[in-house]
């Protein structure tokens, strides 16, 4: 049996849907286990290009048996719709390869509302929330003001559990920020649309997962956003709301007694962020607009431009420290091949030193990059499949990177589609 868990070393948005398709070929079981619905995982393969939000990325393998774990944030709405979706494109779903926990923490309209009430009355000083109700969902999760999965089959009992809540939500929508109350009736037609459609998925996964992991099944747990959103070990405030490490994985998922083999760590060629807060190695004007429309770097929830700066040394080995990583992939190097001369962050100064640890996150702010310059490969390596097979460039760019965040690159992508790969 192999336990593994995909991350994403840096700010998110480092193509971990893709690796998590192309390497579910070897895996049983493929667990969600934290986040929401607010960042989206983009596979593209023979049933076409699907950015995923909360469908675990194994969904398009044929017995691979895909579970939401008890750490998501469970958003039945955009789960019923992103199951028609897939769905609509001829993916075969059922509760035969798709199971929810029953402990898993329903996510209520009010989140989503509540995320965006606050984001406007911070105005300036916004999170950069995708406005999906997560951090105002996680927050009534740990003050225990959720409704568990598993309570939906039992529409009278939830239906009272959520008026009880709803009485006390309704206080801080009306009187903090003006807003509508819920009603009811309002209430019953949620239910009644969104929570019917998933109850089929909803079970015990932890028994599954139990059996799975008796049985030797290969299990890979997938993870959402990087590092450096993770609550308490990335850049606070401008985080998510839940732990995005591989250490959680046993936690979130339902096996709590799961020990992880391998963490395969996801990093892009260069450095991509979504939403606010600090990006040290951020690249401003043409240079940027070029970088992000040749990597089409917007994202794939919200649409919104990311942010792009060339690949940050500093940040990435912090990450593979905090991800305890055994392997990493290397995704979208294809986009660099227009360049002639390539930026590396390689150092921060920080305080008029030159440091390459990862500064403390109210000293981020302060941090600037020392940027280097290593030679481009030129050409289009999209078709390459061997690594012998690349420009000298291009392996003297992976190998930097390999070298200077003490971790071997295992997988090379040169392009979005599955088989766009290299593997050392």
């Amino acid at each position: 049996m192999s336990n593994c868990a995909i991350v994403g070393i840096n700010w998110g948005d480092e193509g971990k849907g893709r690796m998590v398709d192309l390497l579910t070929e070897d895996f049983d079981v493929v667990v969600r286990y934290q986040g929401g619905g607010n960042a989206g995982h983009t596979v593209i393969n023979e049933f076409g290009k699907f950015a995923l939000h909360l469908l675990p990325s194994g969904i398009f393998r044929p017995n691979v048996v895909n579970v939401l774990g008890n750490g998501v944030a469970l958003d039945p709405e955009n789960l019923a719709l992103e199951i028609d979706t897939v769905r609509e494109k001829g993916v075969p779903l059922s509760p035969e390869n798709l199971k929810i926990s029953d402990r898993a923490s329903l996510l209520l309209p009010w989140h989503r509302d509540l995320d965006e009430l606050e984001e406007r009355r911070l105005a300036d000083k916004k999170y950069g929330s995708t406005k999906q109700g997560i951090a105002p969902f996680y927050s009534d999760k740990y003050q225990k003001k959720t409704v568990l999965a598993g309570e939906i089959f039992d529409r009278e009992r939830m239906m009272a559990h959520l008026l009880e809540i709803a009485e006390w939500k309704n206080l801080i929508l009306t009187k903090v920020y003006g807003a509508e109350p819920y009603t009811e009736e309002k209430l019953a037609a949620w239910y009644d649309t969104y929570c019917e459609k998933i109850k089929p998925y909803v079970c015990d996964t932890g028994k599954i997962l139990a059996r799975a992991s008796k049985d030797g099944k290969n299990i890979l747990f997938e993870a959402q956003l990087g590092s450096l959103r993770d609550l308490d070990y990335g850049i606070y405030p401008y985080t998510t709301s839940s732990n995005a490490i591989a250490a959680y994985a046993p936690v979130g998922s339902g096996l709590p007694s799961a020990k992880i083999d391998e963490v395969i760590g996801v990093v892009k060629a260069y450095s991509t962020c979504v939403g606010e807060g600090p990006f040290t190695c951020e690249m401003f004007g043409d240079e940027a607009d070029r970088l992000r429309d040749a990597g089409g770097e917007y994202g794939a929830k919200t649409g919104r431009p990311r942010r792009v700066g060339p690949v940050d040394l500093v940040a990435t080995r912090y990450g593979v420290a905090v991800q305890g990583a055994t392997a990493l992939a290397l995704t979208k190097m294809d986009v660099m091949s227009y360049m002639d001369k390539i930026p590396v962050c390689t150092h921060y100064v920080l305080n008029g030193e030159v440091t390459d640890d990862f500064p403390f996150p109210s000293d981020l702010a302060d941090a600037e990059p020392v940027i280097e310059y290593v030679d481009g490969w030129g050409c289009d390596i999209s078709k390459v499949r061997k690594y012998e097979d690349l420009p000298a460039a291009a392996r003297a760019y992976v190998e930097m990177i390999e070298n200077a965040v003490g971790c071997r690159i295992k997988y090379v992508s040169v392009g979005a589609e599955r088989d766009s790969i290299i593997i050392r």
